[in-house]
């Protein structure tokens, strides 16, 4: 299994011969090395509903014919639009065939806004992501303050990788990041959700040498790691 950061909160997933992706914000996300007019993809995983995580999941969908997997109020907005789409819900899991998605929770908010007719639809509840294949899991956290839980899905769950927001402002800055890091008890942690815009800035290498341990990975668009 391939797993790679492209800016922001997007993350790609090779596995079992299948393309995912969380959170496709490419167009007009200027920290991403992705191209949302010849990305191929199989799935699309969605942790909200904000337009900076939905980004191009529609277009991208239609043109791949690819699955989109989505908490369930953001699953039905998407789907109205013509896309395949797979409803979950915070603390649901399914098996797919090309792996296990579990939605765990996350403080955060959930809509989607169209800045023309300045209209906000609500998207139902914010989710993180447990995705689990090859024997590997992932845990992407979404935009999320810090929670206590979190101490519950280190402990339940065996993480490989966990890529948690450090921008601060929308979501947990960098001390809580840390403290989150601790709870979760992952063999590696990669900083995201950081300098896109300007009030989101941060030092990821400043943040990872904050880590008790030697997990903290830095990674720069398009860099990845195998599991």
């Amino acid at each position: 299994m391939k797993v790679s950061y492209h800016g922001h909160s997007v993350v790609k997933i090779e596995t079992n011969g299948k393309t995912i992706i969380i959170d496709p914000f490419i167009t007009g996300n200027n920290s991403t090395d992705l191209d949302a007019t010849n990305l191929k993809v199989d799935v699309i995983l969605l942790t909200h509903g904000h337009n900076d995580h939905v980004g191009d999941t529609v277009g991208l969908a239609k043109k791949n014919n690819a699955l989109v997997i989505a908490p369930f109020e953001l699953a039905e907005f998407i789907g109205w639009q013509g896309v395949n789409v797979h409803p979950m819900h915070i603390g649901g899991k399914h098996d797919f065939e090309f792996g296990t998605v579990k939605l765990t929770p996350a403080f955060h908010g959930s809509s989607y806004t169209n800045y023309e007719t300045k209209e906000i639809t609500y998207t139902g509840m914010p989710s993180g992501i447990l995705f689990t294949s090859e024997g590997k899991t992932i845990y992407h956290a979404g935009d999320t303050a810090l929670f206590s839980d979190l101490k519950l899905i280190g402990e339940r769950n065996i993480i490989d990788v966990a890529f948690l927001p450090i921008g601060d402002n929308f979501t947990m800055g960098p001390e809580d990041a840390v403290l989150a890091a601790e709870w979760l008890h992952a063999k590696k942690v990669v900083p995201i959700h950081y300098n896109t815009f300007p009030v989101i800035e941060q030092d990821p290498v400043s943040f990872v040498q904050k880590l008790n341990t030697d997990v903290g990975l830095v990674l720069k668009p398009g860099e990845g790691i195998n599991l």
